[in-house]
């Protein structure tokens, strides 16, 4: 199936493992691998009455698709919403906690209030209070998830372009602070600064920077 047809798919997909729910939220989450950078997670609620062509997996679409469609989800969706949480935080609760943290946050923003989340991954999120179902590869599957999902990378994308001016060492705006042959050679070369995730190797046998704080 062509990729910008396979909305319609997920949305067949969704609407059978949605049963009555009239609220479908789908929550995302990106920047779980990277050595550096905030985790960002994005809920987003459609409008089933729309076509959402080329919403899809964001991991198989470019940036410049990504773009076209984060616009029109934030301009079409009954409901979004992101969380980010940044190093810190990730260090505190493990990347793990970090991101369920954050979808959390993010589904707690939404102006529509749920009746049913589809989460990414093989986790519940913790304190939910309506109904809530964990899709393996929901990204791929679910039609709300793939818009988080989309939604998620493109926030990530753009917080790290623009600390790319912070920490011009680094290249951030070019790998997202994901471990890249480029990446690697900046840590052996400066060592890590705020932005990076301290528990994540390599970046915890480096020597840690002094005096610099990143906010949470």
């Amino acid at each position: 199936m062509p990729v910008r047809a396979a909305w319609r798919r997920l949305a067949r997909a969704e609407t059978r493992l949605a049963g009555h729910a009239t609220a479908v939220a789908g929550v995302d989450e990106a920047g779980r691998g990277p050595l550096a950078g905030p985790v960002v997670a994005a809920a987003v609620v459609l409008d089933p009455g729309r076509r959402w062509t080329g919403v899809n997996d964001s991991k198989l679409l470019s940036p410049d698709t990504r773009g076209e469609i984060f616009a029109r989800v934030l301009a079409g969706a009954r409901a979004f919403g992101w969380a980010v949480l940044g190093p810190r935080a990730i260090d505190r609760l493990n990347i793990r906690g970090a991101s369920l943290e954050a979808m959390r946050r993010a589904v707690a923003r939404l102006a529509v209030a749920p009746d049913l989340v589809l989460v990414d991954g093989a986790d519940e999120l913790p304190g939910l209070l309506c109904a809530q179902q964990a899709v393996i590869d929901g990204d791929a599957r679910m039609l709300s998830i793939a818009a988080a999902s989309i939604v998620a990378k493109v926030v990530r994308d753009r917080i790290m372009e623009r600390l790319d001016r912070v920490w011009p060492a680094y290249g951030f705006g070019r790998h997202k602070g994901y471990g890249t042959p480029e990446h690697l050679e900046a840590l052996d070369r400066v060592g890590p600064c705020a932005l990076h995730r301290y528990s994540f190797s390599p970046v915890r046998v480096q020597r840690l920077p002094l005096f610099e704080t990143v906010p949470e």
